[in-house]
């Protein structure tokens, strides 16, 4: 009989592996979103208990779908809906005996994937952009509100309702859950590829908890981006998007050291980076580069390979990665986008010229609650020798910091300035 420890461990791996995935073919079957996660969490709930009794699963995700299933259908029974939508859950108890998607998506496309359908759902142009984004991160990826509120910057009341929202719109509009025909994939395209994008940072940096790394949200986000890749191969960002993820991806391994601390791009192990990984990215972008069409996840994955080719962090090409930020901004005109050009900016120019751009985005204070605006500050003056001044502001940024192992680097730093 496992242990509790290991049970725990064994859900956690199956919430962030299989959780998207449950919800997903809940919602197709049953059609509601709120049930769907509701089942979905008491499956989740149920597996602390009967996996201690009875072992982990051979196919935990089988197991949390199955279960998950029934307990739709027994609401479903409970509260007397409609006699066609228990006759779809009976379909699904009798021909799903796993958690794998149908042979045929039913929708046309060809796309046997519920978990790309739910994005293309949630991304609906009947829903404001930000929802469409949060909602899918929410529902695929098993966020939190908490967690969704931080990388949009916003209260997490606000987000609380965002979501609300938009759940009743794709009720009330009948949205279907569903791949689009081909011409009218475009109008979808900008928030698909946002929530993938989202979903990746989210696993590559996470804003909260323990892990700065969550592998499974890192494989998810890259395996959507082929899946979409393949279905629209022609688009120029969506096979930007991949190459930049990819290129990010490579480098994976290296951010954080066998402690689970934090190490910056610039002491990373850059022979250990994959570069089979950096390669197949590297060869997306000049594909997507010769479509003519360059657009922001193009640019971000040519600085992605700037850093990439460098054989050290010495000869990195600060000039053309802060030129290729200033692209960016046309496209993006973002504080985040303008900070992380503030940092390119500093190491090409002088660290001077990097704080005076961190200096009007203090003053804007749209950044005003986020931790790398001190952090970037504190980088900076560290740099140029003001110590005392960086430890003023790496204190700033340990106020603001959600994520432990983020939060222990930026110890570090304050106390080596306290020591200097």
């Amino acid at each position: 009989m496992p242990g509790a420890e290991d049970v725990e461990q064994a859900v956690a791996a199956a919430f962030r592996a299989e959780w998207g995935q449950v919800v997903a073919t809940l919602i197709r079957v049953t059609g509601d979103w709120d049930l769907a996660e509701e089942c979905a969490q008491d499956a989740f709930a149920q597996a602390l208990d009967r996996w201690r009794r009875d072992g982990v699963p051979r196919r935990p995700g089988a197991w949390l779908t199955t279960t998950a299933r029934n307990r739709a259908l027994d609401v479903l029974r409970r509260e007397a809906v409609g006699a066609a939508k228990l006759r779809e859950v009976a379909v699904l108890a009798r021909d799903e005996p796993s958690y794998e998607p149908e042979d045929g998506s039913g929708d046309g496309s060809g796309v046997r994937d519920d978990r790309l359908r739910l994005i293309f759902t949630c991304c609906h142009p009947a829903l404001p952009i930000e929802a469409r984004v949060a909602l899918t991160l929410r529902t695929l990826a098993g966020l939190t509100t908490p967690e969704i509120a931080r990388a949009f910057l916003v209260p997490e009341a606000t987000m609380a309702q965002r979501l609300v929202r938009a759940k009743r719109k794709i009720r009330n509009a009948g949205i279907p859950y569903r791949i689009p025909p081909a011409h009218l994939l475009p109008e979808r395209t900008t928030g698909v590829l946002g929530v993938i994008y989202l979903l990746f940072n989210e696993g590559y940096a996470a804003t909260g908890g323990a892990d700065l790394v969550r592998t499974s949200l890192c494989a998810e986000a890259i395996r959507l981006a082929r899946v979409l890749a393949r279905l629209m191969p022609d688009e120029p960002e969506v096979l930007g998007l991949l190459a930049l993820l990819l290129l990010h991806d490579a480098r994976r391994d290296t951010r954080v050291d066998a402690a689970g601390e934090l190490v910056t791009l610039e002491d990373q192990d850059r022979t250990a980076w994959d570069r089979a990984e950096a390669d197949e990215g590297a060869a997306l972008l000049e594909t997507a580069l010769r479509r003519g069409r360059p657009g922001p996840y193009q640019i971000q994955a040519a600085i992605a390979a700037c850093h990439m080719t460098a054989p050290t962090a010495e000869d990195t090409d600060w000039a053309d990665i802060a030129a290729l930020y200033g692209e960016l901004v046309r496209f993006v005109p973002s504080a985040v986008v303008r900070l992380n050009r503030a940092v390119a900016v500093g190491m090409a120019d002088g660290t001077e010229a990097g704080l005076a751009l961190v200096a009007e985005l203090e003053d804007e204070g749209e950044l005003s609650g986020y931790h790398l605006l001190a952090a970037t500050r504190a980088d900076l003056l560290r740099r140029s020798g003001r110590t005392r001044e960086a430890a003023e502001a790496y204190r700033r940024a340990l106020e603001r910091v959600e994520n432990d192992a983020e939060r222990r680097f930026l110890q570090r730093r304050l106390a080596e300035c306290r020591s200097g």
